[in-house]
């Protein structure tokens, strides 16, 4: 197959929707099929050096944040078998829907989040795109992924998909010595340590942070890692000052992907938590595959990677009292918290390692073309009879 991946943003830009098109390409390169990348510039000295799949970097005649308008996006698409579209991309997704309609092919959509902001401008427009394109687009693809059921049926009612969670490479996110990981991060040996993995920008306010920090003061021994870049850095510091954590906080924002594992494996437990829907939450997975227990909020999407009481715990949204419980109970019962991050090990390696998404990448890919041809095929043969 000769399969487009169109979306707006890819590596070297760190984003969830990006890294998540880059190992699509991966993994349908490494099966054999024809891929190239379709997306917007990078620095040229930040470009990948990949030779399995091709990139074609488009120039943006315009952008709304990371939503570039790319030129010749139509054109460029009509050589393919299938086009596969990451969704969000305001511009690319309407373009990718109108390419796959004026050259008849196929397009499979991956829905991996709703576009919510809740300042500036955006928090008009994306109500409004929302409201007028999103739909339309979904809905109007050939296809559908979703990186989790759970979140695309709580959106839309009545519309078909197929399940292709965002995956984990487990040989790299694996189980280290805990004292060891610490020692290399500089992080105290044997004090009850929280993590959080995540963005810190405008765009991630869900991740709520405050509320885990919040959380964190009811227990003065207790220490946090937070993990992460973006601009809500200095309003956390503040909150942690004002909270009386600094002392017990430790904020990385400049930490590898291949540094990761060593966090994961240092924490006695990792907690998300957001307090408005996202997609999937890779994090967990990343924190099962390491074999650390995770706490996540009762949200479509995240709460389907954690198997309550097994590999973690769920808990209300914007509930601090209940957080901080669910905390205390992991760093007091260290045998359960272990059992629980063996079974999420396990958990982790059979529904999100990367060869298994793989897998089922290729097989929705196939799908997407096969009922083309026969809907077409079916299409054209009642026009025929009448």
């Amino acid at each position: 197959m000769k399969i487009a991946e169109v979306t707006a943003t890819f590596p070297p830009y760190r984003g969830g929707v990006g890294n998540v098109a880059y190992h699509n390409a991966r993994l349908l390169a490494e099966r054999g099929h024809q891929v190239t990348v379709i997306t917007q510039p990078s620095p040229p000295e930040a470009e990948l050096a990949e030779e399995r799949f091709g990139v074609r970097r488009l120039t943006p005649l315009l952008r709304l944040g990371n939503a570039p308008w790319l030129k010749g996006l139509i054109s460029s698409l009509k050589e393919f078998d299938l086009i596969h579209l990451h969704y969000p991309f305001i511009f690319g997704a309407e373009m990718s829907l109108w390419a796959a309609k004026r050259h008849n092919i196929p397009l499979l959509l991956t829905y991996h989040n709703r576009l919510i902001e809740k300042s500036g401008a955006k928090r008009l427009l994306f109500p409004l795109y929302n409201l007028l394109m999103e739909g339309r687009v979904v809905r109007l693809a050939n296809a559908r992924i979703a990186v989790s059921k759970d979140h695309f049926d709580a959106l839309f009612e009545k519309v078909s998909c197929v399940e292709v969670p965002n995956g984990v490479d487990t040989r790299l996110f694996s189980p280290h010595d805990s004292l060891m990981a610490r020692h290399s991060l500089g992080l105290p040996p044997h004090a009850p340590l929280v993590l959080f993995v995540g963005g810190l920008d405008a765009a991630h306010r869900f991740k709520n942070v405050p509320g885990l920090l919040r959380a964190l003061s009811y227990f003065p021994q207790y220490h946090l890692a937070v993990v992460g870049r973006g601009e809500l850095v200095p309003a956390l510091r503040d909150l942690a000052r004002h909270l009386n954590l600094m002392e017990r906080i430790h904020f990385d924002d400049n930490c590898p992907t291949k540094r990761l594992p060593l966090y994961y494996s240092a924490a006695d437990v990792t907690v998300l938590p957001s307090n408005r829907t996202e997609s999937f939450g890779i994090v967990l997975a990343e924190s099962m595959a390491c074999g650390t227990p995770v706490i996540a909020t009762n949200l479509p999407g995240v709460r389907d990677v954690v198997r309550h009481g097994k590999t973690g715990f769920i808990v209300p949204v914007n509930d601090d009292a209940t957080l901080a419980a669910a905390i205390q109970w992991m760093i007091s019962h260290r045998q359960e918290r272990q059992e629980m991050g063996q079974q999420g090990r396990i958990h982790a390696a059979r529904q999100y390692d990367w060869e298994v998404v793989g897998d089922k990448l290729e097989l929705a890919c196939r799908q997407a073309i096969n009922g083309t041809h026969k809907a077409a095929a079916l299409h054209a043969k009642v026009t025929m009879r009448k």
